[in-house]
């Protein structure tokens, strides 16, 4: 790996966040509380590890990201339903999904009422994170530069999607 002024600078801004496992704290939205009693909710993480693969294990239970361009479902574009691979949650319409070229899929609506959202404040400068609002699971990050009609971009972590065709 090619060592740059850049790559110096993140490593080195990141790395004492994730030394001392900084982590923005949940709180309960409208959209989570429904779900507070769901016995998801109470599965241990050695439970969580079991149930998933390894990457949808890191990017769903500890903010982990896949890399860009990795993931299948980039190249998915039949109708149907994106859901939660943590607990099969809808979240996203296929109709939603676009090309954002950031190598992560992404969609420029949600179910609302299926999704949370907190602020991370794990890099430079604050971000919206939101997670699945039934098992609490790290999705994505939501930002403000999509497409008309809503100008939003959620852009997701593939591994923490499972698509189900219409």
């Amino acid at each position: 790996m090619k060592l740059t002024r850049r790559s110096l600078f993140l490593s080195t801004a990141v790395l004492p966040l994730v030394a001392c496992g900084a982590r923005a704290q949940i709180a309960p939205n409208a959209g989570e509380t429904r779900f507070t009693n769901d016995p998801i909710r109470r599965l241990t993480d050695a439970q969580w590890r079991e149930r998933l693969d390894p990457l949808a294990y890191a990017v769903l239970r500890h903010e982990s990201t896949e890399r860009p361009g990795t993931s299948p479902l980039n190249d998915e574009h039949r109708r149907g339903v994106f859901v939660c691979a943590g607990c099969e949650l809808p979240l996203f319409q296929s109709t939603w999904k676009f090309n954002s070229g950031t190598g992560w899929p992404s969609f420029f609506r949600a179910m609302e009422a299926n999704i949370g959202t907190k602020e991370d404040n794990a890099l430079f400068a604050p971000r919206t994170e939101y997670h699945c609002a039934r098992c609490l699971g790290h999705q994505g990050h939501v930002f403000e530069d999509g497409p008309r009609p809503t100008g939003l971009r959620y852009c997701n972590n593939g591994a923490a999607l499972r698509f189900v065709a219409a």
